[in-house]
């Protein structure tokens, strides 16, 4: 994935949904929430564990499927199995942008939402992308 495509993917997408969130400040996926939020983005937490509830003021949701408004982004902290599943959740909900997480890695996953016409970006972070690419916006 070429610098210039992650970097039109950040400077195009307004929503995110995180699967695999997590309500510990231990884990990376709430970390990085944490700072997507602070760079303006939407992002909405997926995670049956967390559904109904709130995490970092946001509405969870069970699945990808149950969020009622259009997702740019779907950014995966899921095991990279895991990944088949939420890759065709993402298609389904018309997502544009399957980001998997870094050592998140699943080829046949990557070639399924590509051919569904996605962008996939794999076995990255955006809360590294975003200030190695000089995207980082002050708070």
């Amino acid at each position: 994935m070429s610098d210039q495509t992650i970097n039109d993917v950040l400077n195009t997408t307004r929503s995110i949904a995180l699967v695999g969130a997590s309500d510990n400040p231990a884990r990376a996926s709430y970390h990085v929430m944490a700072f997507l939020l602070a760079q303006g983005y939407q992002v909405i937490p997926v995670s049956p564990k967390l559904a109904g509830k709130e995490l970092l003021g946001q509405k969870a949701y069970a699945r990808l499927a149950d969020i009622p408004q259009p997702v740019d982004m779907v950014d995966v902290f899921r095991n990279s199995e895991a990944a088949w599943g939420v890759a065709q959740e993402a298609i389904a909900i018309g997502a544009k942008t399957l980001w998997l997480q870094i050592g998140v890695i699943n080829e046949q996953a990557g070639v399924l939402a590509a051919d569904a016409g996605l962008k996939v970006i794999m076995d990255r972070c955006p809360k590294v992308e975003i200030p190695r690419l000089g995207l980082l916006k002050s708070a």
